[in-house]
């Protein structure tokens, strides 16, 4: 077991390692910070994203060409979680310059070798277009992406390496939860939590320190902390990234909970299908146990505390907080009633809380930094920052770290980039299937909590998909009632029917079926699944209806009275035409026609019949002169 002691001295020993990666520190400083025995360090992305785009093979090839060009004892290869700009991956970052690498390619690597880790010599063609200033060579912090972000629950993510526990002591790890054993009552432990304003980052936005102080407050022979990793919103990453990136945070942070209510038991449930997050929990929690850092007596302060892993199926309706703790008793996952909640009776009928991995990842800073440096951070009522995963039509897609308050144009105009190809922003769904959409008259509204619920939006967990003008808002919420009525665990009935009924409603209005009396039956619908549904998925399935009848009730008339998709989205409205000024009649299009719709004479206008024509697209897609066109 480590000592707080023996704890001090692997801090000052990796502190210098860890900094010597730092955006912030000059060429200067990094060289003369103590670093160890390397003169280069090679940061290659391992996270999901990375590794599919092929990291793994770029990093064996990195060791087979520092081996050939004699560097082992010089250049150190390190594999990290992500550094959030996962469009651009495989990444890879060398300090101490921070030269950026992106979309490294395996044909690459060897002109990185002898070039820049040999040399000296920065391969800027192969850098981040925005880092590459003239001559010049601008930190990662400086581009669009990065600058007006701000980390906290990321804070090491892209930094340490996950799988090495003294890197994560070398940024303070442990150290607040060693403050809180020798220090600290459990009492004011609750007090520093409901000071800061934290509130649950997986989407209610319930206060925290509260959560806490219920459960510290019923007396039972044994208490559960869970963390609920089981991140199910379609297109939403941010747990999963730091669960791959900083997976020791979420133990630190759920050994401090469990202090502060008095269990002895915690429990991560992890979706299955994240198996590199599931390895290097897996990987940390063996280094806990080792380091003492989990366990009994944790740091002589007789407080015994373990955690263990229990992987889901990946059913969506798991991330609701009492079907999560009834799928982690061996039932299957399906919610119960409320009240009691679980603060009184969860997880085994016992005293239980629940906190998503990116709050649990802001707990350690709270506690080292104080309640009034993360309150300092946000707004009135929605303190420190927000992770979101900005996907979608934009450019910069990838994961963001913003202040609470930050505004919708900002996180796409300029962390994401903008919108591709010009085209225009038409709205960003937020919350997944329990959110809804923010339009474009709504661009400038502060990002917060309150905000969001003002406007008929969520926070959610923070999946951010952006869409443009040509999205069509009735397939949008046609899409994500569609995956809650797949998600539907059945249980109670107005979720299991209603979610149906509101389903085939929208399918009869994008066939161009719909009646002016479907948009009152929609809204009566979703009404009863709002008072009635058992737990928040089914309570919350309307939103995405609602939010796009709010705003873009003109799209549904257009469907209903017009029967037609002004996006050009929904087929069973779409005609393909010609243009027979802009045809010049090369055949190409009805060569590539796969049902014979196409017809006419070489260099002579073309011309569709539409009885015959499939709608699927790959004449527009082929023609070279633009003559195709959809209405």
């Amino acid at each position: 077991m480590k000592s707080l002691e023996e704890l001090r001295v692997i801090r000052e020993r990796m502190q210098g390692t860890v900094a010597y990666r730092s955006e912030h520190e000059s060429l200067e400083e990094a060289a003369a910070s103590e670093h160890g025995k390397y003169r280069t360090h090679v940061l290659v992305c391992g996270g999901t994203g990375c590794t599919s785009s092929g990291s793994q093979k770029i990093r064996e090839r990195l060791d087979e060409e520092i081996r050939k060009n004699g560097l082992e004892e010089e250049v150190c290869v390190i594999k990290t979680g992500c550094f959030g700009l996962c469009a651009l991956g495989p990444i890879m970052i060398v300090y101490p310059e921070g030269a950026f690498y992106s979309m490294v390619k395996e044909e690459d690597i060897p002109e990185i070798v002898e070039e820049h880790l040999a040399k000296g010599n920065i391969v800027k063609r192969l850098l981040y277009d925005e880092t590459v200033k003239g001559e010049d060579v601008l930190p990662l912090q400086e581009t669009n992406f990065y600058k007006k972000q701000h980390r906290v629950a990321l804070r090491n993510c892209g930094v340490i390496s996950p799988e090495n526990i003294d890197e994560y002591i070398g940024t303070r790890g442990y150290e607040a939860l060693g403050k809180v054993l020798t220090e600290m009552t459990p009492a004011e432990v609750i007090q520093v939590m409901l000071d800061s304003g934290l509130r649950g980052r997986g989407g209610a936005g319930f206060p925290t320190g509260m959560k806490w102080k219920f459960a510290a407050a019923n007396e039972a022979d044994q208490k559960y902390v869970c963390c609920n990793a089981d991140e199910g919103d379609p297109g939403a990453f941010m747990d999963r990234s730091v669960l791959e990136g900083d997976p020791h945070v979420v133990l630190e942070a759920m050994a401090i909970a469990g202090y502060a209510i008095g269990a002895s038991q915690g429990y991560i449930y992890v979706r299955a299908e994240y198996p590199i997050a599931v390895e290097r929990l897996n990987i940390a929690i063996k280094q806990a146990r080792e380091y003492g850092l989990l366990g009994e007596d944790i740091f002589g302060s007789g407080f015994d505390f373990d955690i263990e892993l229990r992987l889901g199926a990946g059913a969506f309706v798991c991330g609701e907080e009492t079907a999560l703790m009834t799928s982690i008793e061996g039932n299957r996952g399906e919610p119960r009633p409320r009240p009691p909640f679980p603060a009184l009776k969860g997880l085994f009928q016992k005293p239980t809380i629940l906190n998503n991995v990116e709050t649990l990842a802001n707990i350690p800073q709270i506690i080292l930094n104080g309640p009034e440096w993360f309150a300092s951070m946000g707004t009135e009522k929605s303190k420190g920052t927000k992770v979101f995963a900005l996907g979608g039509k934009v450019n910069n897609t990838g994961l963001v770290e913003i202040p609470m308050g930050t505004t919708l144009r900002e996180i796409v105009e300029e962390i994401g980039g903008g919108i591709p190809k010009g085209k225009k922003f038409k709205a960003a769904q937020t919350g997944g299937p329990s959110g809804g959409c923010i339009p474009a008259e709504n661009f400038d509204v502060p990002i917060d909590y309150d905000n969001l619920i003002a406007i008929g939006s969520m926070m959610g967990s923070g999946g951010l998909i952006v869409m443009d003008e040509d999205t069509c808002m009735v397939d949008i919420a046609k899409f994500f009632l569609e995956f809650t009525v797949d998600e539907s665990c059945g249980k109670c009935a107005p979720c299991r029917i209603g979610t149906r009924r509101m389903l085939e409603i929208l399918e009869k209005i994008t066939k161009g079926q719909g009646t002016m009396e479907d948009l009152d039956r929609l809204e009566e619908l979703a009404a009863h699944l709002k008072s009635n549904s058992l737990c928040a998925l089914g309570q919350t399935a309307p939103n995405p209806v609602l939010s796009t009848l709010r705003y873009f009730k003109d799209e549904y008339i257009a469907h209903i009275v017009d029967k037609k998709c002004p996006a050009g989205v929904c087929k069973d409205l779409l005609q393909y035409k010609i243009n027979a000024d802009k045809c010049k009649g090369c055949t190409l299009c009805a060569r590539i026609c796969p049902n014979g719709a196409i017809s006419g004479k070489v260099k002579e206008p073309h011309a569709i019949n539409p009885e015959k024509c499939l709608k699927c697209g790959a004449c527009m897609e082929k023609c070279r002169f633009g003559a195709i066109y959809k209405e």
